[in-house]
């Protein structure tokens, strides 16, 4: 084992013979899990998978690997998330079902495809792609309330909703329109390996006329239907065959459980605002690093 400089970061590595293969230890193992567990408490806290601050990162830790079996590594590990998140959600009562599967039904065809081109796409395109898509969100979310929002029109449903805490949502939903979005959602979330909840949970609230707290627990429900899916087309294109992916994947997925439960049960107790600030600052720092290293 010894210790690389590449760039501004330091690569602790193993190597075993002479074929360079890196090697997964314990140590790897508790590192995965511990970040698991960052990315689960607070994807889950603003509604989203997790999966746009663990694609950075993996991106950053494993410079070599392609941009496939990162994504791949993400979105399973962003399907675990939104289990754990929905479960806990579901609890609270605040998943609206009959919307939340209509949304994320529409996403298979875009979370199919965008598995499907990640594949001819190459590091250093994908790694721009990402930086920029991540300044755009960031941008998103410090417009806040600034952002335009636009009236639920069209094909409307009632909905009425009562929590397990009692409180009572009463909203109209455009299913046709927010098919649309899942769809595109589906797409671009799938092909970063983001899972698409910080895309989602903004559409919902902002142009889909959604409550705050229903939009993430509906988001998170949608992400498990969509992560699925693409996670079971990159096990079919054999995604994860190179390196470690599997081993990855489930020192993640470990920490991303219990993370989300964590998250959950934090959401009931903070401030909106001061999350989206938080948001804004870790996406801005990740995207910043990565169109350097472009």
């Amino acid at each position: 084992m010894f210790l690389r400089l590449e760039g501004s970061r330091a690569v602790v590595e193993k190597r075993v013979g002479s074929s360079g293969v890196h090697a997964f230890t314990f140590p790897t193992a508790v590192v995965l899990v511990a970040i698991g567990f960052g990315v689960g408490a607070f994807g889950t806290l603003i509604g989203a998978g997790g999966g746009f601050i663990l694609t950075p990162i993996l991106l950053l830790l494993y410079p070599h690997d392609s941009a496939q079996t990162l994504t791949a590594i993400s979105l399973a590990v962003v399907f675990f998330n939104a289990v754990s998140g929905s479960a806990a959600y579901a609890r609270q009562g605040r998943i609206d079902f009959r919307s939340g599967t209509v949304f994320g039904l529409a996403t298979l065809p875009g979370a199919v495809g965008g598995a499907l081109v990640v594949g001819v796409v190459s590091r250093q395109v994908f790694d721009a792609i990402m930086g920029a898509v991540l300044a755009l969100l960031a941008i998103w979310v410090l417009a806040g309330e600034r952002w335009p929002l636009a009236r639920p029109s069209g094909n409307l449903e009632r909905r009425e909703l009562i929590d397990r805490a009692g409180d009572r949502y009463v909203y109209w939903v455009p299913l046709r329109r927010g098919a649309v979005y899942s769809m595109v959602v589906g797409f671009v979330s799938s092909f970063l390996g983001i899972g698409g909840g910080v895309i989602h949970v903004p559409l919902l609230v902002r142009t889909l006329g959604f409550p705050t707290h229903l939009a993430t627990a509906t988001s998170h429900f949608v992400l498990a239907i969509m992560a699925g899916t693409g996670t079971i087309t990159h096990i079919a294109q054999g995604s994860f065959a190179h390196g470690h992916g599997v081993h990855r994947t489930l020192a993640l997925s470990v920490g991303v459980i219990g993370g989300a439960q964590l998250g959950a049960h934090v959401s009931l107790r903070l401030r909106g605002r001061v999350i989206e600030w938080l948001l804004a600052g870790a996406l801005l720092a990740l995207a910043a690093r990565l169109l350097i290293s472009v």
